[in-house]
């Protein structure tokens, strides 16, 4: 005998009317697209209905009310009343009563918000369900054990996630009948192992709580639904909330359903489907079944789950009906699903649907397919696939499957994974890799004195600094995995140990980190490397195809350079000439620096000269036939220096050579109180002219060198810092004084365009000033960032930041994510001035926001025509070009 009434059949309901209830809607009233007043849950429920599919009956508590509950601390007057109504035409249908001692008509009730999110109140089973009714239901079913399990998993569930009795208190309470019985689960249990459960569960119940378990079904139903609404302030639903940038005023509904029974017998069960293999994207239906089981056994893990295959052994029309239950709903959300349903005493019901999560080669591989099998179009696919989804594909990855435990977390500042021995000097790096170790450089910070290190290394790791500081921007750069600004982390300045905590990694000892997701792991953690499925070339042709934006890289080498050609860059946006002063040709720069007259700055700078050439023609050979932007010198001198402290000691203890002597002279020389606000950039250009003569004499005897070669070198000169058109100006005439000095020695013209980089406030209020003067401005938008804020990058974002952010003082990052009240809007401003001044300038960004996808979106808003990023973003930055160049995402989805 069936445990319930079949519900009326949606299709032979009345026709929906607009409902009176203020505060609830039955599924039949609702639609698809009323999420953010029904829940995600409510509203499928409701759109299952209106398909005719076969839903048990019920109702759905909205969103509204939640908010109501929560400014009042009540539920709001007239909820009661509503809910009468509604239970009493659930009565109607089914023929069942609302705690009728011989029918008893059951819920469920769940929680349901606009997005699905960890922390919410779980499903409560069963409701309705009392001491006294529950003989009923065994007289009318005919099966006392099946009553009596229903009683016990409506106790067990009430208690835990309504009555919110402590989990382990339950857990000792069930384990001891359960020993005394010598079964593993309730469903081991006999009948009298069941009333024994039962009786230990009402005491447990009633002891914890100074009351019993409530045998009033409306006292159930009241407690349940506040419970629901009570569960959106939970402290793991904030979290997540915050984390997912959810508004904290969107408020839960509850959903309130007729109970079907999966455990009604050997005729019944219970499943989860998806119609699309969420782990690959293939296409075909996938899941998991039980018979003589309810929802929550499936996901328990306590009984050998059957492959949804099965269902068609035990059930075959059901399965042919799950089929094309599963068909209807594919097409009509267009997506792939996943479901949850029962069949009780062989007769399907569906009780959930919604847009299934899925892996990112999952995701990639559904939209691609989709559009091409037409169920969508190539534009909502290139919307549908998350950039975040395609990162996680690009780089290699910890296995999750693996154990492991975290150390510390620091700042995702360059994705990938690593594992290596930890080493504390780029010497014995590079050193150790030249061996065949695979190292880690853990730092306090790095600086160019480093690089050959990070070269060699497999990954960085600092305590100090944020994501845009020196490890960042080259680990980023070189596609090398970074975690900066771990500041649990300290490094012992001996150079032979770090520290967390009482932990201590030693030189030589094995270290994980995950610079995707900042965590740090002492010892071995599986890396698995990145999936390129044959889908993303696919999907990124149809991105060419859309976007607006250019994409370009920043490179500093040739070898950086073929990494973003083959990524699909189309020219280099920023090449920073300092980075070719590093490794072996710091002393050709150092020679610069201490020199004490003009002929040997110039021995010096023709050194330097040659070496540039050379990176020059290499990197113009891989970039052929695409334009090529070299910075002049930015950084302040210092950088190329010993560290001060060091050499200080070194003199202390008489330990100075004749040349560090020197160094430590030049050191103190140099040396500034805030050197990112003082002598770099152009201000240096202007002061030692002939450094930025050199380089431009280097840059364009490669280019004619290339030339002759029967290349298309296309070269752009630009100058950092700048701050009005007098310094821009008189930085372009050294420029073109040194281009001179190459024509008259070549005897041939080297074409190449000029430009500035807008870094400072200044610049951006005066770009209309200085947009007459160059062929193209690009913005750095790290340091516009910086002194907008006033923030020193690298101090404020492991110590500060976290704490702006958490505590509402900032939306978000501003080295991470443009800030577009301030630092956007001086970018707008700038580049609509620039454009007014010289319609036909080409106005591009090459900070590192030009690699992340919410700043893109700003950039294609405010009218720019290009954005720079590392190599290793230059996939995401077309995939976000084109999502921004559709506009807004489908924010309607819930993965």
């Amino acid at each position: 005998m069936s445990a319930i009434a079949t519900p009326r059949s949606p299709e032979s309901a009345d026709p929906p009317v607009p409902s009176p209830l203020r505060w609830v809607r039955r599924f039949r009233d609702g639609t698809a697209d009323q999420r953010f007043l029904l829940g995600g849950k409510g509203a499928n429920l409701a759109e299952m209905t209106r398909m005719g599919l076969p839903v048990p009956t019920g109702f759905t508590i909205t969103t509204d009310a939640c908010r109501a509950y929560l400014a009042s601390g009540g539920l709001p007057e007239g909820l009661i009343d509503e809910l009468r109504v509604v239970v009493a035409e659930m009565e109607q249908t089914t023929g069942l009563r609302f705690g009728d001692p011989d029918i008893p008509l059951l819920v469920s009730v769940r929680s349901g918000a606009a997005f699905s999110m960890p922390g919410m109140m779980d499903t409560v089973l069963n409701l309705g369900l009392t001491n006294t009714s529950r003989i009923g239901l065994a007289a009318r079913t005919g099966d006392p054990w099946f009553a009596a399990d229903a009683y016990r998993r409506l106790l067990e569930l009430y208690a835990s996630v309504v009555l919110e009795v402590d989990a382990q208190t339950l857990h000792r309470a069930t384990g001891r009948v359960l020993t005394m019985h010598g079964v593993k689960d309730a469903s081991g249990l006999d009948l009298i192992g069941l009333e024994d459960l039962i009786g230990v569960l009402e005491v447990t119940i009633a002891d914890q709580c100074d009351r019993p378990f409530p045998d009033d079904p409306w006292q159930q139903l009241e407690e349940a639904v506040a419970a629901v609404f009570r569960s959106w302030n939970g402290r793991r639903a904030r979290d997540y909330r915050r984390v997912e940038g959810i508004a904290d005023d969107l408020g839960t509904a509850v959903n309130v359903q007729l109970m079907v029974f999966g455990n009604a017998g050997t005729d019944s069960g219970t499943g989860v489907a998806f119609t699309r293999d969420p782990a690959t994207g293939r296409r075909r239906p996938v899941g998991d079944f039980l018979l003589n089981a309810q929802g929550e056994d499936v996901v328990a893990g306590v009984r050998n789950i059957l492959p949804l295959d099965q269902l068609a052994v035990h059930f075959p029309d059901c399965a042919v009906e799950l089929d094309r239950v599963m068909h209807a709903l594919e097409v009509r959300y267009r997506d792939m699903c996943d479901v949850e349903f029962t069949v009780e005493h062989g007769v399907l019901y569906m009780l959930q649907t919604r847009v299934g999560k899925r892996t990112a080669m999952a995701s990639l591989r559904m939209a691609v397919e989709m559009a091409e099998e037409g169920l969508i179009t190539r534009e909502e696919a290139m919307r549908r696939f998350r950039t975040d989804e395609l990162e996680r594909l690009l780089h290699p990855r910890f296995d999750r499957q693996a154990s492991y435990e975290v150390l510390t977390r620091g700042l995702a500042a360059s994705p990938g994974a690593a594992c290596g021995r930890a080493v504390f000097d780029a010497d014995e790096a590079q050193a150790l890799a030249e061996s065949g170790e695979q190292v880690l450089l853990v730092r306090t910070n790095t600086s160019p004195a480093d690089f050959h290190g990070m070269v060699a290394a497999q990954g960085v790791l600092t305590s100090r600094g944020g994501l845009v500081s020196h490890a960042a921007v080259v680990a980023r750069g070189l596609g090398k995995p970074a975690v900066c600004g771990a500041e649990e982390l300290v490094v012992d300045r001996s150079g032979t140990f770090a520290s967390v905590g009482s932990v201590r990694i030693r030189a030589g000892d094995l270290l994980s980190i995950d610079g995707t997701t900042g965590d740090v792991v002492l010892g071995e953690v599986p890396v698995l490397p990145p999936d390129m499925p044959p889908e993303l070339e696919r999907l990124l042709a149809w991105a060419d195809a859309t976007r607006r934006l250019a994409v370009i890289a920043n490179a500093d080498t040739a070898t950086d350079a073929v990494t973003a050609r083959d990524a699909g860059a189309t020219g280099i946006g920023l090449c920073r000439t300092e980075h070719q002063f590093l490794g072996d040709r710091l002393p050709l720069v150092q020679a610069v620096i201490l020199a004490e007259t003009d002929q040997e700055r110039l021995a010096a700078l023709g050194a330097l000269e040659q070496v540039q050439q050379a990176d020059f023609e290499a990197l113009l050979r891989v970039m052929d036939g695409l334009a090529v932007t070299v910075r002049l010198l930015d950084p302040p001198l210092h950088e190329f220096l010993p560290e001060l402290d060091g050499l200080l000691v070194a003199d202390a203890r008489g330990e100075l050579s004749p040349k560090d002597a020197k160094l430590l002279e030049a050191a103190f020389a140099w040396r500034e109180v805030d050197p990112m606000l003082g002598i770099r950039g152009v201000r240096l250009g202007l002061l030692l002219p002939g450094v930025y003569e050199a380089q431009v004499r280097a840059l364009l005897r490669a280019a004619a060198a290339r030339q002759r070669a029967g290349g298309d070198p296309r070269v752009r000169i630009m100058i950092p810092l700048v701050i009005d058109a007098n310094e821009l100006s008189a930085a372009l005439a050294l420029v073109r004084r040194a281009a001179g000095d190459v024509e008259a020695e070549l005897g041939e013209v080297v074409p190449f365009q000029v430009g500035a980089m807008v870094e400072t406030p200044r610049a951006a209020f005066l770009a209309g000033q200085l947009a007459p003067l160059v062929d193209f401005l690009s913005f750095g938008t790290n340091d516009l960032t910086q002194m907008t804020f006033g923030f020193s990058r690298d101090d404020v974002e492991a110590r500060l930041m976290p704490h702006y952010l958490e505590h509402g003082l900032l939306p978000a990052d501003p080295f991470a994510t443009l800030d577009e009240a301030g630092v956007g809007e001086l970018v707008r401003l700038a580049t609509a001035a620039a454009k007014e001044a010289r319609p036909v300038i080409e106005v591009s960004v090459c900070g590192e926001h030009g690699g992340d996808p919410a700043s893109i979106q700003l950039f294609e808003r405010y009218g720019l025509d290009d954005v720079s990023c590392s190599p290793s973003r230059v996939l995401v930055a077309r995939l976000a070009a084109a999502q921004a160049a559709l506009g807004e995402r489908d924010t309607d989805r819930d993965r």
